[in-house]
């Protein structure tokens, strides 16, 4: 069956009309699919208001989607993925498809196997990127949990309008790379926030930090913070595989801070180059990086360009991911293919501070020498040990808490550093790409 045939066709449904979900239905329709929505029934008024003028059609529950639609896209928060499937599986047309959009696949499957009907298949998407990302270029997951061929050709034909980069996984797969790309990069962000919050300071308004690094370990905070805490929290907390990786952060960033107050210089380097030579191997003569001061320069906040030398930093935050990596076995390039773009953002961050020569020489010693960063240090190390232990105890509503306080301090910037991602976006992709060829 051509594409146009399926198009004419086949009815795309989305249960749950969130950033997510509003953009697959918008980018669907306008590609001539005929699709339908719905959020939550008590709010079917104000839904269908919100997208009124738009190419699909607003239902009133995911059981009018459900009842009409070949393909039903979840798009749901992870942690209520189970309770939503439950719901309207039953109301699944005879012969269609489901599948979901959350970043963690094994609650997700779980819930269609037991609750869809046996002649329903099962293929499972994940665009790995933000809504307000354009979705050109970035990877998309397709899982074939159960399904023809036929009907994973149907679901290829409809992501296809994205134009991303479609990589097939299982469920297994998928977990184990998105936590390897997405918990610590997550974890660490997470808590430069909650310590420049707990500091109240505003980092790109104090002259300490200022250069190509900072600017990118700011514009990349406020991005997550830019969006919605269920986004962050569903990996964290609801794939396994995440845990143990948070865990490790925090303990990394104990272990080095600790390795600093005490002036432990010689154990702080040995520990560093060990990390830096398994992580940074496929890259012994430093050439290529993703990333270089020129453009991490470009993308600043702050409205003040620097004077003189820039002031010197332990850059705690960063050397405690490569660690982490190290401790964990986990080579971030192996999945460079299958991450997201604030992954390849963080990891250009990482590998410019670790494999541009004399940048880590100068971070150890103002590690150890200069306390000019200790007060944010430690404030990092115990906003890195708080997300470890929320997501440790899966308490959604502290993670929730805790974030949206944080979002709240930083709310005033949090659009101008949208904009700037954005840029820094489109920059790292162009970089991956002339690597690649």
């Amino acid at each position: 069956m051509t594409d146009e045939q399926l198009k004419s066709e086949k009815i795309v449904g989305i249960i749950g009309l969130g950033d997510m979900g509003a953009m697959y239905a918008e980018r669907f329709s306008k590609a001539g699919w005929k699709v339908v929505g719905a959020d939550r029934e008590d709010k079917f008024v104000e839904t269908k208001a919100k997208f009124a003028g738009q190419a699909f059609e607003v239902l009133r529950s995911g059981h009018h989607v459900s009842r009409v639609s070949d393909y039903i896209i979840y798009s749901v928060e992870a942690k209520n993925i189970g309770a939503i499937v439950q719901t309207y599986a039953p109301s699944t047309k005879v012969g269609a498809v489901v599948g979901g959009q959350t970043s963690c696949k094994a609650p997700e499957i779980q819930a269609f196997e037991e609750a869809v009907p046996e002649d329903v298949d099962i293929i499972s998407v994940h665009s790995l990127h933000g809504p307000k990302v354009d979705p050109t270029g970035q990877p998309l997951v397709i899982i074939k949990q159960r399904a023809s061929d036929e009907n994973v050709k149907f679901v290829e034909s409809l992501v296809s309008c994205l134009n991303s980069k479609v990589v097939h996984l299982s469920a297994a797969e998928h977990d184990k790379i998105t936590a390897d790309t997405q918990a610590v990069t997550h974890a660490a962000f997470l808590s430069m926030g909650c310590a420049w919050k707990e500091i109240n300071q505003y980092p790109w308004e104090t002259p300490r930090w200022v250069g190509g690094m900072e600017n990118a370990k700011m514009n990349i905070s406020l991005r997550i913070y830019a969006n919605k805490w269920h986004v962050y929290a569903g990996l964290a907390i609801t794939n396994p595989s995440a845990h143990g990786q948070v865990q490790q952060y925090a303990q990394s960033a104990t272990d080095l801070f600790t390795l600093m107050i005490q002036g432990k210089k010689k154990e702080l380097q040995e520990r560093l180059y060990e990390a830096k030579n398994f992580v940074f191997r496929h890259n012994p003569d430093h050439k290529s990086l993703l990333l270089d001061d020129a453009i991490l320069s470009e993308f600043s906040l702050s409205k003040t360009p620097p004077e003189g030398r820039l002031q010197p930093n332990s850059h705690l935050s960063l050397i405690a991911i490569v660690d982490s990596w190290h401790h964990l076995g986990i080579v971030p390039y192996d999945h460079i293919i299958c991450s997201t773009p604030l992954f390849r953002i963080f990891l250009g961050v990482t590998e410019y501070l670790f494999c541009t020569p004399g940048l880590l020489e100068d971070c150890i010693d103002v590690a150890v020498s200069d306390p000019s960063f200790r007060h944010d240090d430690l404030e990092f190390t115990f906003a890195a040990r708080n997300w470890a232990n929320i997501i440790a105890r899966g308490d959604y509503e502290l993670y929730k808490k805790t974030f949206e306080e944080t979002q709240r301090f930083f709310e005033p910037k949090i659009a101008h550093a949208n904009a700037i991602g954005n840029e820094m976006i489109k920059t790292i992709l162009q970089r991956v790409k002339e690597r690649e060829q």
